[in-house]
Protein backbone atom coordinates (compact mmCIF):
# COMPACT_ATOMS: atom_id res chain seq x y z
CA UNK A 1 0.00 0.00 0.00
CA UNK A 2 1.33 3.36 -1.52
CA UNK A 3 1.85 5.95 2.05
CA UNK A 4 3.07 9.18 3.19
CA UNK A 5 4.04 9.16 6.58
CA UNK A 6 6.13 9.62 9.62
CA UNK A 7 7.09 7.01 12.24
CA UNK A 8 8.57 8.51 15.34
CA UNK A 9 11.05 6.01 16.80
CA UNK A 10 12.56 8.58 19.49
CA UNK A 11 12.11 12.11 21.05
CA UNK A 12 14.49 12.78 23.45
CA UNK A 13 17.20 15.00 23.13
CA UNK A 14 20.90 14.39 24.61
CA UNK A 15 19.76 11.74 27.42
CA UNK A 16 16.52 9.02 26.58
CA UNK A 17 14.13 9.36 29.64
CA UNK A 18 11.88 6.54 30.96
CA UNK A 19 9.13 7.20 27.86
CA UNK A 20 11.51 8.97 25.55
CA UNK A 21 13.85 6.78 23.27
CA UNK A 22 16.95 8.53 21.77
CA UNK A 23 16.23 10.42 18.35
CA UNK A 24 15.35 8.42 15.34
CA UNK A 25 12.53 9.04 12.38
CA UNK A 26 11.23 6.79 9.93
CA UNK A 27 9.36 8.42 6.65
CA UNK A 28 7.82 6.43 4.53
CA UNK A 29 7.36 8.32 1.12
CA UNK A 30 5.72 6.33 -1.35
CA UNK A 31 8.07 3.28 -2.42
CA UNK A 32 11.31 5.20 -0.60
CA UNK A 33 12.11 5.00 2.92
CA UNK A 34 14.25 7.41 4.73
CA UNK A 35 16.25 6.55 8.10
CA UNK A 36 16.39 10.30 10.29
CA UNK A 37 19.52 10.47 12.56
CA UNK A 38 19.30 6.69 14.30
CA UNK A 39 20.00 7.11 17.93
CA UNK A 40 21.01 4.17 20.55
CA UNK A 41 17.87 2.09 20.16
CA UNK A 42 16.38 2.44 16.88
CA UNK A 43 17.12 -1.01 15.50
CA UNK A 44 14.53 -2.21 18.58
CA UNK A 45 12.27 1.03 18.00
CA UNK A 46 11.79 -0.10 14.47
CA UNK A 47 10.93 -3.61 15.39
CA UNK A 48 8.63 -2.37 17.56
CA UNK A 49 7.25 0.42 15.13
CA UNK A 50 7.06 -2.54 12.02
CA UNK A 51 9.44 -0.79 10.43
CA UNK A 52 11.82 -3.59 8.92
CA UNK A 53 15.22 -2.88 7.91
CA UNK A 54 14.18 -3.84 4.16
CA UNK A 55 12.17 -0.67 4.31
CA UNK A 56 15.12 1.45 4.23
CA UNK A 57 16.84 3.00 1.02
CA UNK A 58 18.41 5.97 2.35
CA UNK A 59 19.88 6.89 6.05
CA UNK A 60 20.26 10.86 6.66
CA UNK A 61 22.35 11.83 10.15
CA UNK A 62 22.69 15.73 10.52
CA UNK A 63 25.84 15.35 12.57
CA UNK A 64 27.37 13.64 14.98
CA UNK A 65 26.66 13.91 18.19
CA UNK A 66 25.39 10.59 19.83
CA UNK A 67 21.74 10.80 20.19
CA UNK A 68 21.76 11.40 16.70
CA UNK A 69 24.26 8.79 15.33
CA UNK A 70 24.58 6.26 18.11
CA UNK A 71 22.01 3.46 16.62
CA UNK A 72 23.85 3.58 13.00
CA UNK A 73 26.28 0.80 14.31
CA UNK A 74 22.84 -1.67 14.99
CA UNK A 75 21.14 -0.49 12.03
CA UNK A 76 23.97 -0.85 9.21
CA UNK A 77 25.01 -4.77 10.56
CA UNK A 78 20.77 -5.30 10.76
CA UNK A 79 20.98 -4.67 6.96
CA UNK A 80 23.56 -7.39 6.67
CA UNK A 81 22.07 -9.95 9.08
CA UNK A 82 18.78 -9.75 6.76
CA UNK A 83 20.58 -9.58 3.36
CA UNK A 84 19.17 -6.06 1.92
CA UNK A 85 19.00 -6.70 -1.33
CA UNK A 86 19.02 -3.15 -2.52
CA UNK A 87 21.80 -0.57 -2.21
CA UNK A 88 21.24 1.51 1.00
CA UNK A 89 22.59 5.39 0.92
CA UNK A 90 24.13 6.89 4.01
CA UNK A 91 24.16 10.93 3.74
CA UNK A 92 25.94 12.81 6.50
CA UNK A 93 28.17 15.53 6.94
CA UNK A 94 31.81 15.03 4.81
CA UNK A 95 33.68 16.44 8.32
CA UNK A 96 32.55 13.75 10.24
CA UNK A 97 33.82 10.90 8.22
CA UNK A 98 35.88 9.42 10.94
CA UNK A 99 33.15 9.09 13.02
CA UNK A 100 31.04 7.71 10.25
CA UNK A 101 33.86 5.00 9.60
CA UNK A 102 33.76 4.17 13.18
CA UNK A 103 30.22 3.66 13.64
CA UNK A 104 29.88 1.94 10.27
CA UNK A 105 32.70 -0.66 11.51
CA UNK A 106 32.54 -0.74 15.20
CA UNK A 107 32.47 -4.20 16.16
CA UNK A 108 33.14 -7.39 14.11
CA UNK A 109 30.50 -8.86 11.72
CA UNK A 110 29.90 -10.05 8.46
CA UNK A 111 28.98 -7.41 5.85
CA UNK A 112 27.02 -8.47 2.84
CA UNK A 113 24.63 -5.28 2.57
CA UNK A 114 25.94 -3.24 0.12
CA UNK A 115 25.79 0.06 1.95
CA UNK A 116 26.56 3.50 -0.01
CA UNK A 117 28.30 6.11 1.46
CA UNK A 118 27.29 9.54 0.19
CA UNK A 119 28.67 12.57 1.99
CA UNK A 120 27.64 15.98 2.58
CA UNK A 121 30.07 18.98 1.91
CA UNK A 122 27.91 21.82 0.97
CA UNK A 123 24.17 23.00 0.40
CA UNK A 124 22.48 21.90 -2.43
CA UNK A 125 21.43 18.36 -4.15
CA UNK A 126 22.22 15.41 -2.52
CA UNK A 127 20.07 12.83 -4.31
CA UNK A 128 17.75 12.92 -7.46
CA UNK A 129 14.94 10.08 -8.00
CA UNK A 130 11.11 9.33 -8.98
CA UNK A 131 10.92 10.40 -5.39
CA UNK A 132 12.14 14.49 -6.52
CA UNK A 133 15.29 15.81 -4.89
CA UNK A 134 17.05 15.69 -1.85
CA UNK A 135 18.13 18.60 -0.09
CA UNK A 136 20.93 19.12 2.27
CA UNK A 137 21.14 22.98 4.30
CA UNK A 138 24.03 23.83 6.74
CA UNK A 139 22.79 24.90 9.87
CA UNK A 140 24.47 26.29 13.16
CA UNK A 141 25.16 24.21 16.32
CA UNK A 142 28.46 23.58 17.84
CA UNK A 143 29.31 20.86 15.29
CA UNK A 144 28.45 20.95 11.55
CA UNK A 145 25.22 19.68 11.44
CA UNK A 146 22.77 19.80 8.11
CA UNK A 147 18.94 19.66 7.97
CA UNK A 148 17.44 17.89 4.78
CA UNK A 149 14.55 18.75 2.50
CA UNK A 150 12.79 16.42 -0.08
CA UNK A 151 11.24 17.73 -2.61
CA UNK A 152 8.36 16.45 -5.42
CA UNK A 153 8.34 17.85 -8.74
CA UNK A 154 4.99 19.56 -9.62
CA UNK A 155 2.63 16.80 -11.50
CA UNK A 156 -0.81 16.66 -13.11
CA UNK A 157 -3.88 15.19 -11.66
CA UNK A 158 -5.29 13.09 -14.53
CA UNK A 159 -9.32 13.31 -14.84
CA UNK A 160 -10.55 9.80 -15.33
CA UNK A 161 -14.02 11.67 -16.93
CA UNK A 162 -12.12 13.40 -19.39
CA UNK A 163 -9.86 10.60 -20.39
CA UNK A 164 -13.12 8.17 -20.82
CA UNK A 165 -15.30 10.90 -22.67
CA UNK A 166 -12.03 10.89 -25.37
CA UNK A 167 -11.38 7.28 -25.42
CA UNK A 168 -8.37 7.27 -23.81
CA UNK A 169 -7.79 4.29 -21.24
CA UNK A 170 -5.13 1.78 -20.44
CA UNK A 171 -1.45 2.45 -21.88
CA UNK A 172 -2.79 5.27 -23.67
CA UNK A 173 -2.81 7.08 -20.23
CA UNK A 174 0.81 6.20 -19.50
CA UNK A 175 1.82 7.11 -23.18
CA UNK A 176 0.09 11.07 -22.66
CA UNK A 177 1.35 11.56 -19.53
CA UNK A 178 5.04 10.50 -20.58
CA UNK A 179 4.54 12.32 -24.37
CA UNK A 180 2.43 16.00 -23.29
CA UNK A 181 0.21 14.71 -26.03
CA UNK A 182 -1.54 11.67 -27.83
CA UNK A 183 -3.48 11.00 -31.28
CA UNK A 184 -6.39 9.80 -31.29
CA UNK A 185 -9.69 9.57 -33.21
CA UNK A 186 -8.36 11.64 -36.23
CA UNK A 187 -6.99 14.31 -33.69
CA UNK A 188 -4.16 15.58 -30.98
CA UNK A 189 -5.20 15.05 -27.04
CA UNK A 190 -2.86 17.34 -25.25
CA UNK A 191 -2.11 16.60 -21.57
CA UNK A 192 -3.57 19.63 -20.32
CA UNK A 193 -7.07 18.93 -21.85
CA UNK A 194 -8.00 15.61 -19.74
CA UNK A 195 -5.40 16.78 -16.31
CA UNK A 196 -4.95 19.61 -13.84
CA UNK A 197 -1.88 20.97 -12.21
CA UNK A 198 -1.07 19.36 -8.98
CA UNK A 199 1.44 20.64 -6.39
CA UNK A 200 4.30 18.16 -5.46
CA UNK A 201 4.89 17.60 -1.87
CA UNK A 202 7.48 18.93 0.56
CA UNK A 203 9.05 17.75 3.81
CA UNK A 204 11.63 18.67 5.90
CA UNK A 205 13.67 17.61 8.52
CA UNK A 206 15.37 20.33 11.26
CA UNK A 207 17.62 19.05 13.54
CA UNK A 208 20.00 20.28 15.76
CA UNK A 209 20.32 24.34 15.12
CA UNK A 210 20.08 27.78 16.63
CA UNK A 211 17.42 29.96 13.89
CA UNK A 212 19.03 30.98 10.99
CA UNK A 213 18.43 31.25 7.40
CA UNK A 214 18.65 27.79 6.72
CA UNK A 215 16.45 26.67 9.36
CA UNK A 216 13.92 29.11 7.16
CA UNK A 217 15.40 27.10 3.70
CA UNK A 218 14.21 24.14 4.49
CA UNK A 219 10.98 24.63 5.91
CA UNK A 220 9.49 26.78 3.20
CA UNK A 221 5.99 25.46 1.65
CA UNK A 222 6.51 22.24 3.76
CA UNK A 223 3.55 19.86 3.97
CA UNK A 224 5.16 18.34 6.95
CA UNK A 225 8.12 19.55 9.31
CA UNK A 226 10.20 17.92 11.58
CA UNK A 227 11.83 19.73 13.50
CA UNK A 228 13.69 20.29 17.03
CA UNK A 229 12.35 22.13 20.32
CA UNK A 230 14.79 21.38 22.85
CA UNK A 231 13.72 24.21 25.12
CA UNK A 232 11.04 26.24 25.87
CA UNK A 233 11.40 30.11 25.56
CA UNK A 234 12.23 30.80 29.13
CA UNK A 235 15.69 28.94 28.45
CA UNK A 236 16.52 30.75 25.27
CA UNK A 237 19.53 31.61 26.54
CA UNK A 238 20.47 27.81 26.87
CA UNK A 239 19.05 27.58 23.50
CA UNK A 240 21.43 29.81 21.97
CA UNK A 241 24.42 28.56 23.99
CA UNK A 242 23.88 25.14 22.92
CA UNK A 243 22.73 25.80 19.73
CA UNK A 244 19.26 24.86 19.68
CA UNK A 245 15.88 26.09 19.27
CA UNK A 246 12.72 26.94 21.35
CA UNK A 247 9.28 25.40 20.50
CA UNK A 248 7.94 29.46 20.17
CA UNK A 249 11.01 29.98 17.91
CA UNK A 250 10.22 26.16 15.97
CA UNK A 251 6.45 27.74 15.91
CA UNK A 252 7.31 31.19 14.26
CA UNK A 253 9.10 29.14 11.28
CA UNK A 254 6.08 27.28 10.75
CA UNK A 255 4.10 30.67 10.52
CA UNK A 256 6.60 32.78 8.23
CA UNK A 257 7.23 29.32 5.81
CA UNK A 258 3.40 28.42 5.29
CA UNK A 259 4.00 24.60 7.20
CA UNK A 260 0.82 22.90 7.09
CA UNK A 261 1.79 20.33 9.68
CA UNK A 262 4.44 20.66 11.96
CA UNK A 263 6.17 17.75 13.75
CA UNK A 264 8.00 18.85 17.39
CA UNK A 265 10.40 16.37 18.91
CA UNK A 266 14.34 16.09 20.36
CA UNK A 267 12.73 17.69 23.72
CA UNK A 268 15.05 18.17 26.75
CA UNK A 269 14.80 15.84 29.67
CA UNK A 270 14.30 18.79 32.29
CA UNK A 271 10.70 19.60 31.00
CA UNK A 272 7.92 17.26 32.33
CA UNK A 273 4.26 18.39 30.69
CA UNK A 274 4.93 18.19 26.85
CA UNK A 275 1.61 20.43 26.57
CA UNK A 276 3.61 23.26 27.23
CA UNK A 277 5.47 22.46 23.96
CA UNK A 278 2.21 23.14 21.53
CA UNK A 279 1.27 25.88 24.19
CA UNK A 280 4.02 27.94 23.32
CA UNK A 281 3.85 26.88 19.46
CA UNK A 282 0.82 28.38 19.42
CA UNK A 283 1.34 31.58 20.34
CA UNK A 284 3.16 31.65 16.94
CA UNK A 285 1.74 29.37 14.75
CA UNK A 286 -2.17 28.56 14.35
CA UNK A 287 -1.81 25.52 12.54
CA UNK A 288 -1.36 21.54 12.60
CA UNK A 289 0.67 20.61 15.40
CA UNK A 290 2.35 17.71 16.66
CA UNK A 291 4.20 17.17 19.44
CA UNK A 292 5.86 13.88 19.12
CA UNK A 293 5.51 10.86 21.07
CA UNK A 294 7.91 7.91 20.69
CA UNK A 295 6.29 5.14 18.22
CA UNK A 296 3.71 7.78 17.01
CA UNK A 297 2.91 7.63 13.48
CA UNK A 298 2.26 11.04 11.56
CA UNK A 299 0.71 11.19 7.75
CA UNK A 300 1.88 13.45 5.66
CA UNK A 301 -1.42 15.84 5.12
CA UNK A 302 -3.24 14.87 2.42
CA UNK A 303 -3.13 17.00 -1.10
CA UNK A 304 -4.54 20.17 -1.14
Amino acid sequence: MVARELVVLGTASQAPTRHRNHNGYFLRWDSLGLLFDPGEGTQRQMLLAGVPSSAVDRICLSHFHGDHCLGLPGVVQRLSLDRVAHPVHAHYPASGQEFFDRLRHASVFHEVADLRPAPVADDGTVATGRFGTLEAHRLSHPVESFGYRLVEPDGRRMLPERLAALGIAGPDVGRLQAAGSLAVGGRTVRVEEVSLPRSGQRFAFVMDTRLCDAVFALADGADLLVVEATFLQEDATLAEQFGHLTARQAGRVAARCGVRRLVLTHFSQRYRDPARFAEEVRAEFDGDVVVAEDLQVVPVPRRV
